[in-house]
């Protein structure tokens, strides 16, 4: 199969999972490779883009119940107790990442951002095509929302320095399988920016 544009239709921009632990020392719970607070930090500049351009944002945020109900198998493998209510890394970096009034925002209890919440009905509603994601992590959160993205149909684009992963192995190996499924699928934050301000000159 040819490989498709960058950006088709009505884009939208994902940000899933940035918050304040990203940029706090010792946040605990699931372990970050090197250099992911850089790519965090890097991401705003696609947040930037997408304002600028009149692209929808949505904000995820992953947020458990002190009570530990809603935790699932999350327990069950390498990760431990993260993101719960209350704790000081846990709220969305709104003002590193220049979260606005006009942006979405949506909370969820699992990995994936289609998982439970109301993410699918606001896609309908902004007529989406193409989803752009960037945040973390690469090899858990990005990766199944990609994957529950791509049997939804949607064209599928990931940052690859916007988003960081659990360790460079894991976070290569994903980007490498978002790539199996779409080609061209992994782009730089230079080029996604690029791209979504030429789609806007070329809408002009």
């Amino acid at each position: 199969m040819p490989r498709q544009p960058t950006l088709v239709g009505n884009v939208v921009l994902m940000v899933i999972d940035i918050q304040k632990g990203a940029f706090l020392e010792g946040d605990g719970g699931i372990p970050h490779m090197p250099g992911y607070t850089e790519n965090m930090t890097r991401a705003r500049q696609v947040i930037d883009a997408a304002h600028d351009m009149d692209v929808p944002v949505i904000f995820f945020q992953e947020i458990h119940r002190r009570d530990r109900i809603d935790y699932g198998r999350e327990l069950d493998g390498s990760e431990g107790i993260h993101c719960m209510e209350g704790d000081p890394g846990t709220p969305v970096a709104a003002v590193e990442m220049d979260m606005r009034e006009t942006d979405y925002f949506v909370h969820k209890r699992r990995y994936s951002v289609f998982f439970g919440t109301e993410t699918e009905i606001l896609l309908k509603g902004l007529k989406a095509e193409t989803l752009i994601l960037i945040g973390g992590m690469t090899d858990v959160c990005v990766h199944y929302s990609f994957v529950d993205g791509h049997q939804h149909d949607y064209y599928c684009r990931v940052v690859a320095d916007s988003v960081g992963g659990t360790s460079l192995e894991a976070h290569q190996a994903s980007l490498n399988a978002m790539e199996y499924l779409q080609a061209g699928a992994v782009i730089s934050t230079e080029d996604i920016v690029a791209a979504l301000r030429g789609k806007n000159q070329a809408a002009a």
